[in-house]
C-alpha cells in the first residue's frame, strides 16, 4: 500500500505522486532546445521528485541523465569532489574519468563525445566549495557554447536560492538564460493526491478537511503531504477523517512537532525580528525587494513571497501561525495577574453568549492599570526588541486567553495569510465569533477593515464579528470612527476601539 512521503523525493511505486505533466513538458521542451537552466525554489516544493520525472521521461527519449547531489560539500575538497562527480557520471553514463583530477579536463573530454545524448542534473548546486565553484561553473560555460556538436546537450542545476545570483557571483557572464519555476500544487493537485489516497484505502476525507489542509499549507507539496500522513497515521481506522481530527494536527503542527523546516524559517525570521513584526501586525504594504536582504532571506527559505500588487506577503499561513506564537513574550507575568481578577461568568449572558462590551470595557481597565510595556521585550543592553504593534496585539491576545480559559473556551487562527491584522476564531459554550485585532491608520483602512471582517465571517459561516482597534488618545478622528454595533451584509459587527498614550503605555 502507498503512503504519504515526507522525506526525500517520491518514488511512485512507494507513494502517492503527482505526474506533473505540463511541467514536464516544458522542462522536456527546454532539453530538447539543448538549453542550460535553473531551478530554484525553497525547501520541501517537490524539486527532487520533479527533475526524478523529467530524467525518467528523458531516458524514453534516448538521452541519459546523471543526477548528482552536492548538498554538504561546502568544505569538501576538490578529490572528494571529483570522486563523487566521476562515479556518478560512470553510474549514470556509463562512461569513465577515473585519474581525472582536473574540472576543466572532464568537461574537455565530454567535448569529445559525440555519439550520445546526454543531461547533467546537479541538485544543491550552491552546496558545492566556493574554491572550486567558479571553476565548475565556467568549465560548463564553455561546454555550453558548443553543445550542438557533443554529448551534453542540457544542464540542469538546482537549489534553493536564486541560482542565477550565485551564477553571476562565480562565472559572469554565464549563459543560462532559463530558469524554470516548480511551483506548489494548486488546490486541484492538492485534492488530486488526497484523492489518490482514497481510491487505494476507501478512507475519506471531509471535505473541508481537504480544503483546510490546502489553505494552511498554501499547497506547498512538503506540508501538503505532511498533513496528510499525520492525520492518515493517527486516525488509522476510521472511515472518515474530519474536521476535529485536522485541528489535532494543526495544534500537532503548531505546539509539539520539531520540524527541521520549520525550525529553519523560526531561527531566519528571528534573525530580522522587527521586520517580521512589521509584517505581523502593521499594515503598511512593503514593496517587494529582493535586494533587501530581510526579504531575500526569507523569501528564500519559503517565508515570504510578492504578491500580486508586487508587495511583501506571507507565503504559507502555517509558518505566520507558528511565527507569531513563537515570538510572543511568554515570562512577563502579565497572564497571572489577568487571571487574579478575571471573574470569567460576568461576561457571559444567560444564554452563555460572550457580552463583548463588559469584557473589552475589563481589558481597558487592564491597560490603564498595567499599560502595553510589559509586552515589549528587551536585548541584553536594554533596548527593545519588538514593535509597539506587536505589544498591543499579544496583550489582548493574553487577556482573552485567561478568559477563555476559565470558561473551557477555545481560540484558534484563520488560515488565511493577512498583513497587519490578527484574527481568532473564538468557540465558547457552543457559540462562535471572529476577532480582528489592528491598530488604526486611516478612516479608510478603518472601514475597509470592517467590511473585511464582515466577508470572512461569512466565509466561516459565522454570524458576529469583534473588530477591535488600537488608536492614539491624542488625536481628533472623524465622526465615523465610534464604538458601535451595526449590520454588514447580515453578519453582525461589533466595534471597540482601544486608546493609548504613545509615551505613558509604551
Amino acid at each position: 500500500m502507498r503512503e504519504f512521503n515526507t522525506s526525500g523525493p517520491n518514488i511512485p511505486k512507494r507513494h502517492y505522486t503527482l505526474q506533473r505533466e505540463n511541467l514536464i513538458k516544458k522542462g522536456i521542451e527546454l532539453v530538447r532546445k539543448e538549453r542550460y537552466f535553473t531551478i530554484w525554489a525553497p525547501r520541501q516544493t517537490g524539486k527532487s521528485t520533479y527533475f526524478r520525472q523529467l530524467a525518467n521521461e528523458l531516458e524514453t527519449e534516448g538521452y541519459k541523465v546523471a543526477h548528482i547531489n552536492f548538498e554538504n560539500y561546502k568544505d569538501a575538497s576538490l578529490d572528494s569532489f571529483l570522486s563523487r562527480f566521476i562515479w556518478k557520471i560512470k553510474d549514470f553514463w556509463d562512461i569513465d574519468f577515473s585519474g581525472e583530477n582536473e574540472i576543466s579536463t572532464i568537461f574537455e573530454l565530454i567535448e569529445k563525445i559525440n555519439d550520445l545524448k546526454c543531461v547533467l542534473i546537479i541538485d544543491e548546486v550552491e552546496g558545492i566549495n566556493p574554491k572550486y565553484f567558479g571553476t565548475f561553473l565556467h568549465s560548463i560555460r564553455n561546454t555550453y557554447h558548443s553543445r550542438e556538436n557533443h554529448a551534453l546537450k542540457s544542464v540542469i542545476l538546482v537549489g534553493v536560492v536564486n541560482i542565477v545570483g550565485v551564477i553571476s557571483d562565480n562565472a559572469s557572464p554565464f549563459n543560462i538564460a532559463d530558469n524554470l519555476e516548480v511551483p506548489y500544487f494548486t488546490n486541484e493537485e492538492t485534492f488530486e493526491l488526497l484523492h489518490q489516497h482514497e481510491t487505494e484505502t476507501g478512507q475519506l476525507f471531509e471535505e473541508k478537511v481537504k480544503q483546510k489542509i490546502s489553505e494552511i499549507t498554501a499547497n506547498q507539496p512538503g506540508l501538503v503531504n505532511g498533513f496528510a500522513k499525520k492525520l492518515v497515521d493517527d486516525s488509522p481506522d476510521k472511515p472518515i477523517i474530519n474536521y476535529n481530527d485536522y485541528l489535532e494536527v494543526e495544534y500537532w503542527y503548531l505546539y509539539i512537532t520539531i520540524d527541521k523546516n520549520i525550525a529553519n524559517i523560526l531561527n531566519k525570521a528571528k534573525q530580522y525580528k522587527p521586520f517580521v513584526e512589521q509584517l505581523l501586525f502593521i499594515e503598511k504594504k512593503i514593496p517587494f525587494d529582493i535586494d533587501r536582504e530581510p526579504i531575500k532571506v526569507l523569501h528564500t527559505n519559503g517565508l515570504i513571497k510578492k504578491d500580486k500588487d508586487r508587495n511583501v506577503e506571507f507565503w504559507v499561513p502555517l509558518y505566520r501561525k507558528r511565527l507569531y506564537k513563537a515570538f510572543y513574550p511568554h515570562s512577563n507575568g502579565e497572564a497571572e495577574r489577568i487571571a487574579e481578577t478575571m471573574l470569567a461568568t460576568a461576561f457571559l449572558t444567560k444564554e452563555g453568549k460572550i457580552n463583548f462590551t463588559l469584557l473589552v470595557n475589563k481589558y481597558k481597565e487592564h491597560i490603564k492599570l498595567r499599560s502595553f510595556r510589559p509586552f515589549r521585550e528587551k536585548d541584553e543592553n536594554g533596548n527593545f526588541k519588538s514593535i509597539k504593534e506587536a505589544a498591543m496585539i499579544y496583550s489582548f491576545e493574553t487577556f482573552i486567553t485567561i478568559f477563555l480559559q476559565e470558561i473551557d473556551g477555545k481560540s484558534y487562527r484563520e488560515a488565511y495569510a493577512s498583513l497587519g491584522n490578527t484574527d481568532l476564531i473564538i468557540n465558547a459554550k457552543g457559540y462562535e465569533y471572529l476577532i480582528e485585532s489592528k491598530k488604526f491608520y486611516s478612516n479608510a483602512e478603518f472601514s475597509k477593515g470592517k467590511n473585511q471582517l464582515a466577508y470572512y465571517c461569512n466565509s466561516l459561516g459565522l454570524t458576529e464579528g469583534v473588530y477591535l482597534v488600537f488608536l492614539k488618545s491624542n488625536l481628533h478622528y472623524s465622526d465615523d470612527i465610534k464604538e458601535q454595533s451595526e449590520s454588514i451584509n447580515n453578519i453582525k459587527i461589533q466595534t471597540f476601539l482601544i486608546p493609548y498614550d504613545e509615551e505613558k503605555d509604551f
